[in-house]
Order: C-alpha cells, then structure tokens, then sequence
C-alpha cells in the first residue's frame, strides 16, 4: 500500500534524549563483534535505514535503488537484499560495512524477495514481467527467469527447499516451481486477488491470501493440490504463521478482524476484532503473544494466544504496517508508513489476566525515512573492526 504522507514526528528532541538514556542504562557496553540490525527500505528516500538494535539508534542511511520496497537478510552470510521496485533491480548490502556491494537487474516491478534457508538463492517475483528471477547469491547474479501467472505478487521459498510457492494476482492462479528444474510444475486455480503466502515449517502445505474474495487458499505441497477455501473476513492481506506452524493469523483489512485458521484441519477456528485496518501482524517466538499494526488507528494491538483475548493496544506513529521483532524479542519494531519513523514497543510478558499498559509500552521512535516499507532483521557476529 501507498498511503504516503512525508512528516517529521514533532518529539523527535525528546526521542533522541530517551535513546541516549537507554544507551546509559544497559548492563555493561554490547560487545565490540555482535551486530544485531535492522534494515527498513524507505520507498519514497530511496534508502535504505540500518537501525542498530543493541543500542537503539540509527547506524547508517543506504542509498540503494529506486522505490523500494522488499527487504530480506541471508541466514547464513552477512548480506541483505532490497528490492527496487522503480529500477528493477535489488541491491546487495554488505552487512559487516552496511554498503551495497553490487547492484542485480531483473525484470519489470517487482516488490519483495525472499531467502533459501541454505543462503545460496533467493526469488523475486517479477509482477510487470509475469515471471520470477532466480538469483544465485554467491555469484551476484541471475540464473534464471521463470515463466509464471499474471502479475505475480510473491515468491516464497519452502522451508526445505523444495517447492516455491508464487501468488499471481492477474489470473486468480498460483504457480509452484521446482527450484531444481527452475520450472513451474504446477499451476492450479484458486481464488480472487491472491497475495500473501504463508508455508508451514514441515513444507508440507502453503496458505494464499485472496484479497477480493474474502478466502484463503489451503495447498498441498506434496500433491500440488488446493485442500479447500476458507472463509475470512473482508480484503485478507496479510498471513502470520505461529512459529509451531499450528496456527495462521489473517489480517482482514476492510473488515478489522483477525481469523484464526488451525492449519492441521484446514478450518477457521474463530475471528476476533483488532482495530482499524488491521494490515500486518508477527507471532512471538514462544507462540504466546501477536502483535497486530492497526493502519486506520495508528495503534499496534496485542493478542494474547495463550489466553484467547486482546490484551490492549499501543499508540505507536502514523500508519502502522511492517514489524518486526529484535532477536532478544524485548522490543517489537513498528514502521510507520505517513510519519516516517519507526517505535520501539517493548514486549515484557504479562502476567495472566492483566492488561497492556500503553504508557509504559511505547519505548521510544527513531526517524527512517519516507514512506518505509518493509523491515528485514540480520545478527552476526562481526569479523570487520569495532565500529
């Protein structure tokens, strides 16, 4: 989404004086080798922001493409990948130096990437071009550009591997590719407006957001088949799987819901109310907690899993949308998308039954800049000089 507003938040002094504080406060300096970043892409700056998340500041601004917009980190090298949505191409970034070390063209808009779990390739899914490139990440290069659907929107590797799953928006399809072949194997019908993809850690089905029709789409991936269409709410566009796999979160846009589909049965388990446009949500690493960025209410809505209930909401900026959460998983990073920052939300679990203080919540904001979209978390030790 585009809903772009440039603005400077007006406590930017007071922002910067609670960041300092924190600084002062920690247990000791971080050690000199341990990096943990996270890069946001800031569609209308051309940049890229690396946020540094030991000390909870700005580390560098990236000038990279233009427009961009997805952001992915290598899981097993010290690099992140954003894609330029108005260039065409995505820029490598050297982690250990935060600079962009090469510049790799594929075809028309494409909007997000995503990463192999053995950091060797990654796939964008090209949707002005009907294809997805294939990227071989330790030659800096193109290998292949696949035949798909019309406009597709994402390309999401399996865990294993195996199968990637591409949502192609234009003729209501999704393909699923064989990496190895680097061919489409199966093409298969389902329902209108497909987007978001979600594949369960085992690879052993995949869950596709349809946006204009109010369903997702349950495929399995070892027989290429569609297993059903579940109902949701209105304009479902975005899927967050719970780190077990057991459960997936469907954002529900027009309608401000969340469902709740239980991914063993293939069922919509349940919905409940989260706020204005509900646009985005992420699942703490202990299954426990979701964190909901409501965009119509500039307001991030917290979920307890465990007890089955909202347990309050946070005022963050303007625009809430992509978030992301630190490796420690103290603090949960909001990008505001019309005040171009970014709120630090601290996570403490709360003790069963009580309620979100939203006073003590909102940690601090540290400026990005315009319109970011999307946040990508790397940590690794340094092997370059202390900063």
């Amino acid at each position: 989404m585009s809903f772009v507003r440039p603005l400077f938040p007006l406590w930017f002094g007071f922002a910067l004086l609670l960041l300092l504080a924190l600084s002062a406060c920690r247990e000791g300096p971080p050690a000199d080798n341990l990096q943990e970043f996270a890069y946001v892409t800031n569609g209308r700056s051309n940049t890229v922001t690396v946020l540094d998340l030991r000390r909870l500041r700005s580390a560098r601004t990236i000038n990279v493409g233009r427009g961009p917009t997805g952001v992915a980190a290598n899981p097993k090298k010290n690099e992140v990948y954003a894609v330029n949505t108005d260039s065409d191409n995505v820029s490598f970034i050297d982690a250990e130096r935060n600079v962009v070390v090469a510049t790799v063209g594929v075809h028309r808009q494409p909007f997000f990437i995503d990463v192999s779990a053995d950091g060797r390739r990654a796939y964008v899914a090209n949707s002005g071009s009907a294809n997805v490139s294939v990227l071989d990440l330790d030659a800096r290069r193109v290998l292949a550009n696949v035949r798909v659907g019309a406009k597709p929107g994402l390309a999401r590797v399996s865990p294993d591997g195996k199968t990637v799953v591409v949502s192609n928006a234009g003729d209501n399809t999704v393909s699923l590719l064989n990496p190895s072949a680097l061919a489409v194997r199966s093409t298969l019908d389902v329902c209108k407006n497909p987007q978001d993809i979600a594949i369960l850690p085992d690879s052993s089905k995949a869950f596709v957001a349809c946006a204009d029709s109010g369903q997702v789409a349950a495929i399995d991936l070892k027989s290429d088949k569609v297993l059903a269409l579940l109902d949701v709410g209105q304009t479902p566009v975005h899927l967050a799987l719970k780190p077990d796999g057991g459960e997936i979160f469907v954002s529900n846009f027009a309608s401000g819901t969340i469902s709740i589909i239980e991914t063993t049965t293939n069922e919509v388990a349940g919905s409940f109310l989260a706020g204005t446009a509900p646009v985005r949500s992420i699942a703490s690493a202990d299954n426990a907690t979701l964190y909901i960025a409501n965009f119509g209410s500039d307001a991030v809505a917290v979920y307890g899993i465990d007890d089955g209930r909202l347990l309050g909401t946070i005022p963050v900026g303007s625009g809430p949308d992509a978030l992301a959460l630190a490796p420690n998983q103290n603090f949960l990073l909001v990008a505001n998308s019309k005040s171009g920052d970014v709120a630090f939300v601290r996570t403490a679990k709360l003790p069963r039954g009580s309620k979100i203080s939203a006073e003590r919540s909102l940690f601090t904001m540290a400026p990005v800049g315009l319109d970011p979209r999307q946040i990508a978390v790397k940590t690794f030790v340094s092997n370059a000089a202390a900063r």
